[in-house]
């Protein structure tokens, strides 16, 4: 894999191209499980240059979302102690049935930026205008600029009622004209050859599978699928996941300076 150096000074030295906003907006969701709170660790540890903990993560894969709340990530630049202009958010994961898991219109509010810092997630109760969490008028900092599906390349298939909802995100999220593009995480445990090596993730005829089937399901192009391994055990940094961290974090950069130029 090819040196990392010139990626990470990519984007540590982003800045939005657009005065009236601050940060770029990432916000992630999918199903319970694939590690979405362990990925923006990852992230955050890829650009401080060391493992890092700051999001609440669960250590095991479960079938119940860790995420409760509505919970911007920022970055802390190490040498000033100002914040990168970039910021992620977690959102709790999406599960079978109606009385569980995040609200599907909860999400869309997210992206319009209707949904305040600290918001709890209710299943069967989703926000509504005048409810304490509810934000009436949002900035343009609030607004969500890029939208990211994070699923397990080691999960069985996504279940159909899941999907839906997934695909009605999607959907919300094109008619606003934000940006969307995938992860796929736990790549070391789903096949051999990645498991071995994480040089071997573009030649595993498993993960290709993994996402070309996962790409005809979600209508998410293939170039826009990112197979990633999560900082877990690791005690220092790793060249090998840096890269496939970094490949993704480009392209949402890329893709979110896109669309907030349009707005």
């Amino acid at each position: 894999m090819e040196d990392n150096g010139k990626d990470l000074k990519y984007v540590k030295d982003y800045q939005p191209q657009k005065d009236e906003i601050s940060h770029l907006r990432i916000l992630l969701y999918g199903p319970v499980g694939p590690g979405k709170s362990s990925l923006i660790n990852s992230f955050i540890s890829v650009v401080r240059e060391r493992p890092a903990i700051p999001a609440s993560a669960s250590s095991t894969i479960s079938d119940k979302s860790h995420t409760k709340m509505y919970e911007t990530h920022k970055i802390k630049k190490e040498e000033s102690g100002n914040f990168y202009p970039f910021v992620f958010n977690d959102i709790m994961g999406l599960e079978e049935g109606a009385e569980n898991g995040v609200n599907k219109n909860d999400i869309k509010l997210a992206l319009k930026g209707h949904v305040k810092e600290g918001y709890k997630f209710n299943p069967v109760s989703p926000l509504s205008h005048g409810d304490p969490g509810y934000n009436s008028s949002p900035s343009l900092d609030d607004r969500v600029h890029v939208l990211v599906c994070v699923c397990s390349a080691n999960a069985s298939e996504v279940k159909s009622s899941i999907l839906e909802k997934m695909k009605e995100i999607r959907e919300a999220a094109t008619e606003l004209g934000i940006p969307q593009l995938a992860v796929l995480t736990h790549i070391d445990k789903a096949c051999g050859e990645t498991e071995n090596s994480l040089r071997n993730v573009y030649n595993s005829k498993y993960l290709k599978k993994k996402m070309s089937d996962f790409s005809s399901k979600l209508g998410i192009p293939m170039n826009c699928i990112f197979p990633v391994k999560n900082y877990s055990h690791e005690i220092s940094s790793d060249e090998d996941v840096n890269t496939l961290i970094l490949n993704a974090l480009k392209l949402m950069f890329d893709f979110g300076d896109d669309f907030i130029n349009k707005l």
